[in-house]
């Protein structure tokens, strides 16, 4: 071999040497790189504590309305409709908690610890029965229903309610001497005033209408109150028992709408149940039954005036939440049973009648 031929190939040997060296480094480099990309990826992948923001907030959210519900304004009725429908509002916590299961949220999971907490705090304690045995006095209310098909059927149904003293509200002129007729057997006293009437089996004493002011402003004032029986919707009366007088109210306050431009309109109702808790304020009896239509909850901040003075039977007694109206499918509880100076024991709800209420009855002593 001659001296060129190994030099060339020397060369060739030290050409595949930095060759194969270049290499190795260019494929470390390579690794290096890959991993650190690896590294990346992990660190920026949305992980369990930072996926579903957007159910994180709507949970929080709901937490603070549920928690804040009285500080909602009430323009157009808002604060009003939000509080009348207020423990279904816990339907959302499910709802939330399958999409934060579906999402694998952590985050979302652990925020609806506050709505869920809320909604304890709230209506927990209505979710099992709170009723006694016993009772003095077994009490009744019933919107009848103006467009009830069934007054005698309705009035047989209440007969069997075993109940003593029973308010009836929405007594229209034709079906009065009906519900007369088919109660007078079971409860030999009675009084009707306007669209409401109390049927006892005790003697019944100072019975009067209550102004709920139905007619607001200088006109309604200036009517006489004969001109205002005709359709007078609260009443009042003494009941004869055998621990003494109690004081019976029945009254049904005005309707709710939601109407497309103005809201929730709560106008006259609103009206009337200041009228009514200043009644009750003035009650001199410390022993009382209010049986009403209240066209709302007791959760709504229209009746402050008369929950501060009177007790529900059914948040001290019932079992549930006592809802009664639609009576095909109840989602509110707007038919009540108020009470003070009086234990009650028991508070159920009476299967449906001809009425679109349904009836509620509670067992009280004292």
């Amino acid at each position: 071999m001659t001296r060129t031929e190994v030099d060339r190939a020397e060369a060739g040997q030290g050409g595949a040497g930095r060759r194969g060296g270049a290499g190795r480094w260019d494929t470390g480099f390579g690794s290096w790189r890959a991993g650190l990309g690896r590294v990346f990826r992990v660190v920026l992948r949305p992980g369990p504590w930072k996926r579903g923001p957007v159910l994180v907030v709507l949970a929080l959210l709901l937490g603070l309305l549920m928690l804040l519900h009285g500080e909602i304004t009430d323009y157009g009725g808002l604060g009003s409709l939000v509080e009348t429908f207020l423990p279904w509002f816990g339907l959302f916590v499910p709802v939330l908690l399958a999409g934060a299961l579906w999402r694998r949220s952590a985050s979302a999971v652990v925020a609806l610890v506050l709505p869920v907490t809320v909604w304890l705090s709230l209506f927990g304690g209505l979710l099992g029965d709170r009723s006694r045995s016993g009772g003095d006095l077994v009490v009744a209310g019933h919107n009848v229903g103006a467009d009830n098909s069934d007054p005698v059927g309705t009035a047989r149904d209440l007969v069997a309610s075993g109940a003593d003293v029973l308010g009836l509200e929405e007594i229209t002129p034709q079906a009065r001497p009906v519900y007369e007729k088919a109660l007078a057997k079971a409860y030999p006293y009675h009084t009707v005033l306007g669209t409401v009437g109390l049927w006892s089996r005790l003697p019944l004493s100072d019975v009067r209408p209550v102004d709920t002011e139905m007619d607001a402003g200088p006109l309604g004032d200036s009517k006489p109150a004969a001109a205002k029986l005709p359709y007078n919707r609260a009443l009042r009366a003494t009941v004869a028992t055998e621990r003494g007088p109690l004081a019976v109210y029945v009254a049904h306050l005005g309707s709710v709408r939601v109407m497309p431009r103005s809201g929730f309109w709560t106008g006259s109702r609103d009206r009337n149940a200041k009228a009514l808790a200043k009644a009750v304020a003035a009650e001199a009896n410390g022993r009382m039954v209010l049986l009403g239509d209240l066209n709302g909850t007791t959760d709504d901040r229209a009746f402050v005036g008369l929950t501060s003075r009177l007790r529900s039977v059914q948040d001290a007694a019932g079992d549930g939440f006592g809802f009664t109206w639609p009576a095909t499918f109840p989602v509110a509880r707007i038919d009540q049973i108020l009470v003070r100076g009086v234990e009650p024991e028991s508070s159920w709800v009476l299967p449906p009648t001809g009425s679109d209420h349904r009836p509620v009855a509670a067992a009280i002593s004292w």
